[in-house]
């Protein structure tokens, strides 16, 4: 009994019974979406709020504050720094640029200054000979002379020689004839001579020859002396005889 009478309250025959009209879906849907919306708002308010009541957000707005003012701070050095860098880097080019040019200079001045020394000797070697090329006043003034013979012992046991043919004359029949090189000393203890390999050398003197070399004498010999003879075919025209200190 009970049953039917409540079957008969949810259906048609039933005392009290309400129509409505049926909402669209899309109605509901956007009314259900600005519900959302409403509530979302009012909780990202609400967790603002409670931010900023408990001093959440302001430690770290300074700790951010306090970051970039330390970023600004490191780059200002960092623009120092390396400005400096710069300016030490330019520096350390010019001081190279300045030892090279030095350096340069140095080695130019030494090869220069070697030159010279070697021009000097040279000039004072040719202007000993051109002192010898003038004649002596003797009953022998006009004859073919031996006016220079040198000899030196070099660092290397060797002896560099050289000689000064002239004729005393003026505009002389031009000398051809052969120079002949005899050194003397000792060897073991005993008398020893030799001569260059080759043996004399031919030579053509106008008005005056130079004529040089080095000669090697044999191992444990000792040369104290040095001969120059020209001849004439046999005939000995001139001969000079130097000791070798």
């Amino acid at each position: 009994m009970r049953f039917k009478l409540l079957m008969r309250r949810l259906t048609v025959s039933a005392p009290r019974m309400a129509v409505r009209s049926a909402l669209p879906w899309p109605f509901r849907w956007a009314v259900f979406a600005l519900v959302a919306g409403f509530c979302a708002a009012i909780s990202l308010w609400a967790f603002e709020l409670g931010k900023d009541i408990a001093g959440v957000d302001h430690g770290s707005k300074a700790q951010l504050q306090q970051l970039q003012f330390e970023n600004e701070t490191l780059k200002a050095r960092i623009e120092i720094l390396t400005s400096e860098r710069d300016q030490a880097q330019s520096v350390a080019n010019t001081a190279d640029t300045v030892l090279t040019t030095a350096k340069v200079a140095s080695d130019k001045l030494t090869e220069t200054t070697r030159q010279l020394m070697l021009e000097n000797q040279r000039l004072k070697d040719d202007l000993g000979f051109f002192e010898k090329l003038i004649p002596t006043v003797d009953g022998n003034a006009g004859a073919l002379a031996i006016r220079g013979l040198q000899a030196e012992r070099l660092a290397s046991g060797d002896l560099k020689w050289q000689v000064l043919v002239i004729q005393g004359v003026k505009n002389p029949v031009e000398f051809e004839g052969r120079l002949e090189l005899v050194f003397a000393g000792l060897a073991d203890g005993k008398a020893w001579t030799g001569s260059p390999v080759g043996g004399a050398l031919n030579v053509k003197i106008k008005q005056y020859g130079r004529v040089e070399g080095v000669y090697s004498p044999p191992a444990q010999t000792l040369v104290k002396s040095v001969t120059v003879k020209v001849l004439n075919g046999q005939t000995v025209r001139a001969q000079q005889t130097t000791p070798i200190p």
